[in-house]
């Protein structure tokens, strides 16, 4: 890994931890727990998280706090989960997102989730809810 984002505004300090292994486009990368998809990528050279879906072009962190959804990945087959404000885990499956939902199209059925712990939570009070 060579460069870092080491303070986070909205995470907070990332000090050397425990190595975590997750998967990007196929490829395995290595961070550090409590990294986000984003910073790991970044300390890794990887700079695409997707492809712009009208025009093709690469996307990548912009604004690294979550007010932007220019880095919206798919995360173990969820789509649009923002790569600046998801912490990686332990063989997290991470695909470039080259056409995501829009995020800020009134069709979608309800605001999507901002992280993939949001979309865990989303589904386990659902799961609950049908018991």
């Amino acid at each position: 890994m060579t460069k870092r984002i080491i303070d986070h505004p909205v995470l907070g300090t990332i000090e050397n931890e425990r190595t975590v292994t997750f998967t990007f486009d196929g490829k395995t990368y290595e961070g550090y727990e409590r990294d986000t998809i984003a910073s790991a990528l970044l300390a890794n050279d990887v700079r695409t998280i997707r492809r712009h879906e009208a025009t093709g072009n690469p996307r990548s962190i912009y604004c690294n706090i979550g007010h932007c959804f220019e880095c919206r990945c798919t995360v173990n087959d969820v789509s649009n989960i923002r790569a600046c404000l998801t912490l990686i885990e332990e063989n997290m499956v991470v695909k470039s997102g080259d056409v995501q939902p829009d995020p800020l199209n009134p069709n979608n059925e309800g605001p999507l989730p901002r992280t993939y712990e949001e979309y865990a939570e989303r589904k386990a009070g659902d799961t609950d809810e049908n018991a």
